[in-house]
């Protein structure tokens, strides 16, 4: 009625309803008054010469609906045969209270989380968090959305996988389903879980979405979500276990790395694992280390974790499966970078004296009860540091920001709050003590050696997603002579596991020729930085270039070194 009442104002005093904007579906129908008959029929026939059966950008200006068409609703209120639209009860892995609310139009106050009377127990609104703008389905440099970027399907977009998993979860995908009013199955089927898994089989969680998506829709959480039920549906593959247990199975493996890394030695053994486990051939896997963190650590300078109460300047280290086992050298950089800045660092460890693990590799699989246990006892260990308002750093971004992302979503109560708060990448903590104290980095400057080459700087997609990039050019900014050089590309298409599954290899392989590969083959001469343990490997298989992690890079340049 407001909209009647104010186009009746703008006709009466001879006003132009729409300008740039305003004639699309909403207010399509007071077009026609603006334009007159003869120039509305006139744009209809040439609307019927150029697109006879309606197919481009339909009910726009020429035979426009009415803006209160129910027909057009995405929620049908359930009049003239249509089924109202209500979201299937579910029990959620995932914690998406916060999503669940209502709000208040006028006040614009929402009522606390769980209380907006979604049955899908707030994962349905979390979907619909999706409005269909469009925004990822662009083609310039940026984070979202990869693997749309790639195929060009709408179904690879944040949008058409939103829109698959609003079908699903209100039930609208299974014709078996009783559509007359709220539906009695509890759970997903079949169908339903099929299509989700479909629409999800390319997204490589870069979490692209989450920031640059304008109402944050995080298709890489739904993504666990989704992958949780089909987990309880139908369990994990042998791929699947192989990637959710290496936290587990690593200290094993790495005492017979020679053994272990006959794979990427012999093209036999490469062919027999695409067959059985559909690891991609073309891959080389990451090497097992004989020399991991834990067999030379004896020989840095750590404190025990009794001395670091004690400390002046105290870090805890939290090294990952990653950089613990496969690329040790990131590790041991790390500790002399931190130790050089002044800072007593400790290693975190479980009380049982083994590594910690952030369950990553878990989530990636769907396995929220393994993941919940992993961090369960991280959070246990490192929790009362944090507390005490000592930092948490870690080197992987994808395994650190886990601490503050997916970690405050398992019910793990305060202590992941405030290990949240805590848990920083190794240049944040850097780029935070300098903002604390313009001094705090002297003495770590005054060791470090000019760089006389080019510096190139690939932000893994967490850290672009958390606004943890630009701490990585103003600590390499710190070396002498460095001018970083940060490379505008979306995901490398490694993604974790993404990259190494056969069925993925090509996407993987697109993903990273948009924008990364060509950069670095420009430039020959250039230092390749990159966090990333996945977009490390991305690099070295694409051009045959070794990237290093920015500790590397630090620990090269110091005079001691």
């Amino acid at each position: 009625a407001m909209a009647e009442e104010a186009s009746a104002l703008v006709r009466k005093y001879k006003g132009a309803f729409s300008g740039e904007h305003g004639d699309g579906l909403c207010r399509g129908e007071w077009i026609s008054w603006q334009f007159g008959p003869r120039i509305t029929e006139a744009l209809g026939q040439i609307k019927q010469a150029f697109d006879p059966i309606g197919l481009f950008n339909p009910g726009k200006i020429i035979h426009p609906p009415q803006m209160d068409d129910a027909r057009l609703f995405r929620f049908a209120n359930g009049q003239q045969g249509t089924r109202a639209y209500k979201t299937i009860p579910i029990q959620t892995a995932l914690d998406w209270r916060a999503w669940d609310v209502q709000n208040d139009p006028v006040t614009e106050a929402t009522t606390a989380p769980g209380t907006g009377g979604d049955t899908a127990q707030g994962f349905g609104k979390a979907v619909e968090m999706c409005n269909n703008n469009g925004h990822c389905r662009k083609f310039d440099a940026g984070t979202m959305c990869p693997s749309y970027r790639v195929t060009r399907n709408e179904v690879d977009s944040t949008r058409g996988r939103a829109n698959t998993l609003r079908l699903a979860v209100s039930g609208q995908l299974d014709p078996l389903r009783k559509v007359a009013g709220a539906t009695p199955t509890q759970g997903f089927t079949d169908v339903e879980l099929d299509a989700m898994k479909d629409a999800l089989d390319l997204c490589v969680s870069c979490k692209g979405c989450k920031r640059d998506c304008p109402t944050g829709v995080d298709m890489a959480r739904m993504k666990i979500e989704v992958r949780h039920h089909l987990r309880q549906r139908r369990g994990l593959r042998w791929r699947d276990h192989l990637v959710a247990a290496l936290p587990a199975y690593a200290p094993w493996a790495a005492r017979i790395a020679p053994l272990a890394n006959l794979r990427n030695r012999w093209p036999w053994l490469a062919t027999l694992m695409q067959s059985t486990l559909g690891i991609a051939a073309q891959r080389s896997l990451p090497a097992w280390r004989a020399d991991h963190f834990d067999a030379v650590r004896a020989g840095l300078p750590l404190v025990s974790r009794a001395e670091l109460l004690q400390a002046q300047r105290p870090v805890v280290l939290l090294v990952d499966t990653f950089n613990r086992w496969f690329e040790s050298d990131n590790a041991v950089a790390a500790v002399r970078v931190l130790a050089a800045a002044g800072y007593s660092v400790h290693v975190a460890q479980a009380e049982s004296g083994g590594p910690l693990c952030c369950g990553r590799t878990r989530l990636a699989v769907g396995d929220v009860d393994g993941a919940r246990a992993s961090l369960h006892t991280l959070l246990s260990t490192v929790a009362p540091l944090a507390q005490r308002g000592i930092a948490i750093v870690g080197l992987e971004p994808s395994c650190l920001l886990t601490l503050r992302d997916e970690a405050l979503a398992l019910g793990l109560g305060e202590a992941a709050q405030n290990v949240a708060v805590q848990s920083l990448l190794l240049e944040e903590f850097l780029v935070r003590e300098l903002q604390r104290d313009k001094h705090a980095l002297d003495a770590l400057k005054a060791q470090l050696r000019p760089l006389n080459a080019p510096l190139l700087v690939h932000g893994h997609c967490h850290q672009k997603a958390f606004a943890a990039v630009s701490p990585v050019l103003q600590v390499l900014a710190l070396i002498p002579g460095a001018k970083p050089d940060l490379i505008e590309s979306s995901c490398c298409g490694m993604a974790g596991s993404f990259g190494y599954e056969a069925e993925h290899h090509t996407a993987s392989m697109q993903m990273a020729e948009l924008t990364l590969l060509p950069a670095v083959r420009a430039q020959p001469d250039a230092v390749v930085v990159a966090d990333g343990t996945s977009c490390r490997h991305q690099i070295a298989d694409g051009t045959q270039r070794m990237a290093v992690h920015c500790a590397v890079l630090l620990a090269r340049q110091l005079k001691a070194a």
